[in-house]
């Protein structure tokens, strides 16, 4: 008599063990019993069906009954509940649409799955228009909600894979949407900093992003939601996607052991606790390969992988479950983020040390038309195990993830990435491909030729003044400005400089993306110094520093309308400009050198691959006195129109992508002071001067240099000094009160007489002055250049100054109307 085998539900790991099953098995009697209507369809093609980029329903079944029976002679029961195991008679009790029955088993396979979590929300009972993503009859409630209501909003609470999907593709149905989500952060799977970029995404393509917000109830019948924060929030549709829970309790009923979430405990060949009953897929709890916690990881690669090997484990194979990696991809927009093995987050809980490299490569050779960002993670442990890795870009993401997987599960060390050989022409890789500059930026960090601090490192060292040197070009910094207080010296000249450098501290060295960076570690480092560099640059670390914001108004258009707008005739006095496949600096210098061979009034269109490029445009042209007129999210791109020189009349447009059109910031109202003399008499003017502007409201700075950070310099501190520094402090006046007159100074007699003269007309002393001027809002900055030639020291200056190098003053200046030089 044939083996009787029953499999419990379908879809990914159901269907597969089945038709696996019957290419070992022909002999055994395969039944297969499915609570829905359907027994193996797309559960990822769903959200895409709702937003009409998979048009026809059809194409989302896999297989049928019908195709189960002719192909595979396996009876398939659609609308058949399964409702009771009886382990010790070995049947099942099956609700039918035509009642119930028991069948039997030698072998019973449990693939019943998940179900979306549906929290007990006050007031869901009455809601009309709330919806799950689960199944093919859930989103045909979604469309024929749509198609009948016509929405205008739609707000999603959960922003895990589902939720961003439906995000995106109720969008692209013409929706204005709201994703509320209650953790900090959308993508759980992605770090903090990398997730940013998917934040920062969503926001571009008009998506209000609520996170840290709960929902706590529903009133008008699913139209209003309130959340924990007091917001009554008004929408027409809601999608609830805030994760899934184990289908358990027809096995819990049974006395199948579940750990303590109720995912089925099985062990490596998917047997459960009672004999002859296995399961797989969602229901299951599986190993994590890198932190060896049970957990469970819902994703349709490990189901349908499991349903082989059980059948080939039944089949006589000694087939075992392998740990799983987790390894995903999803699409937000025109981005693609994908990971692999564990985050920081589940490396801390299991107690696990690891290192972090970020890198910002190119998809493919930057020449070569198409090449695009890639942000990407690798963590990995002291003794070079690859414990996990994030990516976020529009091209070529999943290929670098795949291979990192690939190269985990068959345990390389990260140092062996470099020698990964990966396919290269122009059009799809580099030469020097992204998993290999991993693998070459983690030998050297195993080879201790630099060391490198994380993005969440640098505000705790600019509390504590730490000595930061910025090694990007001048250019750079119009559109993203320097750290506070760091020095500026670009790469090209760092060797004609080294005297200026401290050697009694850490030198932390950044650029925009961190390969400059590195390359003035090797060198600081090979000349004495320590010197530090910032992992990932400062696109890594200004990406984690993103703060979202709510959009101000409704989008005009949806970004999904796909309707084709004939192309406007390009102005005769246009020029196109191509930066895709540069990196940060690249888009912003291939403007500055094509702007400077325009005449005032000409316009430049610039397609750039970087997002980063849709905020720096914006700042380089206020910095550099030009006109944004457009600034839009195209696809996978950014396109800007800049017009050289200002315009107060900008060309209007109705693209709910672009950026509040803004013309450059001119000169505004206010005072910048040089003071570079230390007389006493000069001081004072300065501040008379400074403390009136201040008075009438105007924004004031002054910047003191050589002779003058005299005036700022505390009475009566001491510092142990040598050489040089010992000769400037011995012949140098130490605070407001010892500065000379320039004129009648006649040994200091002149000064006394001045400070009576004052005190007899009430004007403030020095000392008070300085004070009142800061007390006012007077910017006060010391040149950072001139206190390390004349070997003054912060601990000298009084308190409230800032520090900064001609690059600080100048920015202010080019912002005020009035500079003194005293």
């Amino acid at each position: 008599m044939s083996e009787r085998i029953i499999i419990v539900g379908g879809v990914a790991g159901g269907a597969s063990v089945a038709t696996r099953l019957r290419r070992l098995n022909e002999d055994a009697a395969i039944t297969m019993y499915e609570a829905g209507p359907y027994i193996s369809f797309a559960n990822c093609g769903l959200p895409y069906y709702v937003g009409q980029t998979i048009p026809d329903r059809e194409n989302l079944f896999v297989s049928t009954p019908e195709d189960m029976r002719d192909d595979f002679n396996i009876d398939v029961q659609v609308n058949s509940k399964v409702t009771a195991i009886d382990p010790a008679a070995k049947t099942i009790t099956v609700q039918t649409t035509n009642g119930t029955k028991t069948d039997s088993y030698d072998k019973l396979i449990l693939s019943i799955g998940a179900s979306p979590v549906v929290p007990h929300f006050p007031g869901l009972a009455e809601a009309d228009n709330v919806f799950t993503v689960r199944t093919v009859p859930d989103v045909d409630k979604i469309t024929a909600y749509i198609n009948q209501h016509s929405p205008r909003h739609a707000t999603v609470v959960g922003g895990g894979f589902i939720g961003l999907e439906m995000v995106e593709n109720l969008r692209e149905r013409g929706l204005n949407v709201t994703l509320v989500e209650a953790t900090p952060q959308v993508m759980p799977n992605l770090d903090f900093e990398m997730v940013q970029f998917l934040h920062e995404h969503l926001a571009l393509n008009n998506v209000d992003v609520r996170l840290n917000t709960k929902l706590e109830a529903f009133a008008d019948n699913g139209h209003t939601l309130q959340l924990a924060d007091g917001e009554g929030l008004e929408t027409d549709l809601v999608i609830l996607a805030i994760g899934v829970k184990p289908n358990s309790q027809l096995a819990q009923d049974a006395g199948i052991n579940t750990n303590e979430r109720g995912f089925i405990s099985v062990n490596k060949h998917f047997e459960t606790n009672l004999p002859d009953v296995y399961a797989i897929g969602d229901v299951i709890s599986v190993e994590n390969a890198i932190t060896k916690q049970t957990v469970s990881i819902p994703l349709a690669g490990p189901a349908n992988r499991q349903g082989r090997y059980l059948a080939d484990y039944l089949a006589g194979f000694d087939r075992q479950n392998p740990a799983v990696l987790g390894t995903s991809v999803a699409k937000v927009f025109a981005l693609t983020t994908a990971s692999t093995g564990a985050n920081e987050r589940q490396l801390k809980a299991a107690n696990i040390d690891y290192q972090v490299i970020h890198l910002h490569p190119n998809s493919s050779a930057g020449y070569y038309p198409g090449a695009a960002p890639i942000e990407l993670k690798v963590l990995f442990a002291p003794d070079g195990d690859i414990l996990g890795a994030q990516a976020v870009g529009t091209k070529g993401v999943a290929k670098r993830i795949d291979i990192i997987s690939t190269a985990i599960r068959f345990h390389a060390k990260v140092a062996e990435l470099a020698d990964i050989e990966v396919a290269y022409a122009p059009p799809y890789a580099s030469a020097k491909d992204p998993v290999n500059f991993a693998g070459y930026m983690a030998g050297d960090l195993q080879d201790n030729l630099v060391a490198t601090i994380q993005w969440n490192e640098v505000d705790a060292l600019l509390a504590n003044d730490a000595y930061f040197l910025d090694v990007r070009n001048p250019d750079e910094l119009l559109a993203e400005p320097a750290l506070d207080n760091a020095v500026n010296i670009p790469r090209s000249e760092i060797r004609d400089h080294l005297s200026e450098l401290p050697k009694d501290q850490p030198i932390y060295v950044y650029c925009a993306a961190g390969l400059r960076g590195y390359n003035v570690v090797r060198i600081l480092v090979q000349h004495g110094f320590e010197a530090i560099n910032l992992d990932g640059g400062l696109k890594t670390y200004r990406t984690a520093k993103y703060q979202l914001s709510r959009p101000e108004k409704a989008p005009i258009k949806s970004a999904a309308n796909k309707t084709v707008e004939s192309a406007p005739a390009q102005p005769v006095d246009q020029v196109e400009l191509d930066a895709c496949g540069l990196q940060c600096p690249g888009p912003i210098l291939k403007v500055k050198n094509a702007m400077q061979e325009l005449a005032d009034g000409q316009q430049l269109k610039v397609t750039a691959s970087d997002f980063g490029f849709y905020k720096d445009i914006g700042a380089w042209a206020k910095a550099t006195d030009n006109t944004i007129l457009s600034n839009e999210i195209q696809g996978d791109k950014v396109v800007a129109t800049v017009q050289k020189g200002l315009e107060n009349t900008v060309c209007p447009t109705d693209n709910p992508k672009t950026e509040p059109v803004a013309t450059a910031k001119t000169n505004e109202e206010g005072t910048t002071i040089v003071v570079f003399d230390g007389d006493f008499d000069k001081a004072i003017a300065s501040l008379i001067i400074a403390q009136g502007a201040a008075a009438m409201g105007q924004p004031v700075t002054m910047f003191f240099t050589f002779w003058g950070l005299n005036v700022i310099k505390k009475s009566g501190v001491k510092l142990h000094k040598k050489g040089f520094a010992k000769m400037f402090d011995m012949a140098l006046p130490h605070g407001a009160q010892k500065l000379p007159l320039s004129k009648l100074n006649l040994l200091g007699a002149g000064r006394s007489m001045m400070k009576k003269l004052m005190h007899n007309n009430n004007v403030d002393q020095l000392d008070t002055m300085l004070q009142k001027a800061q007390d006012a809002g007077v910017k006060m900055v010391a040149c950072t250049m001139s206190m390390d030639l004349m070997g003054v020291q912060k601990e000298e200056l009084i308190d409230g100054i800032e520090f900064g190098g001609v690059a600080a003053y100048l920015g202010d200046a080019r912002q005020r109307n009035t500079s003194l030089f005293i």
